[in-house]
């Protein structure tokens, strides 16, 4: 993984493709910094989520990064240094959990369904569902896996303590996956996709929250 250029088999697309997306770069994703900055950024991890889930390592490119996220590759070298760079930002799970677990555990349950729907919205993709969906090699999904094990799993496992903390918080993980995964899979039209967060929550929270209370 210690490749950050563009391979000459992947990397090619049309001139004109590649201009606008440097024009749109620098009109409408920020990259001359101020208000629109951040966005920018955005759009280069969203990109770069679904880049690196759908391909192997090897087969993702910068210039391809930007062409999805809309911004110019020299964007992308700017704000992150190199492909690598941004593969360890792209399978760090730390700010979502933050969010994830910003509640006391009597009412995590309901915490958790509510804060994964608005994340998704949000990030116009599931936060957590890479770690099960990515095609990378071996070493890749390893690292992966390992990354959501120590900051998700095992995080949630020393806030939670009591009987079986480690397996508890294994089981809320899954069900987190599971709810990502319903939510994609019925998407556009199906019934999650219409019954709105705080009913999803009415829903799921309570065997979320069973798990959390513990014996």
């Amino acid at each position: 993984m210690s490749s950050t250029g563009d391979s000459p088999a992947t990397a090619s697309a049309p001139a004109e493709g590649e201009a606008g997306a440097q024009a749109r770069g620098k009109a409408g994703t920020g990259e001359g910094g101020g208000a629109g900055a951040e966005t920018g950024r955005e759009a280069i991890v969203r990109a770069a989520r679904r880049a690196f889930t759908l391909r192997p390592y090897a087969e993702v490119t910068m210039r391809g990064i930007a062409a999805a996220a809309g911004v110019s590759p020299s964007l992308i070298v700017k704000r992150f240094g190199s492909k690598e760079a941004l593969f360890n930002t792209v399978v760090d799970f730390r700010a979502a959990a933050d969010e994830l677990f910003a509640a006391e555990p009597p009412t995590l349950g309901r915490h958790l369904v509510l804060t994964m729907v608005e994340l998704r919205d949000r990030l116009r993709g599931d936060p957590l569902l890479r770690v099960v969906f990515s095609l990378g090699i071996e070493d890749e999904r390893t690292l992966l896996r390992a990354r959501f094990r120590e900051q998700v799993t095992d995080r949630l496992a020393a806030a939670l303590g009591g009987p079986d903390a480690q397996l508890r918080a294994e089981l809320i993980a899954g069900q987190l996956l599971g709810l990502g995964a319903t939510l994609s899979l019925h998407r556009p039209d199906g019934a999650g996709a219409h019954a709105g967060a705080e009913r999803l929550a009415d829903l799921y929270a309570p065997g979320l929250q069973r798990l959390i209370d513990g014996p």
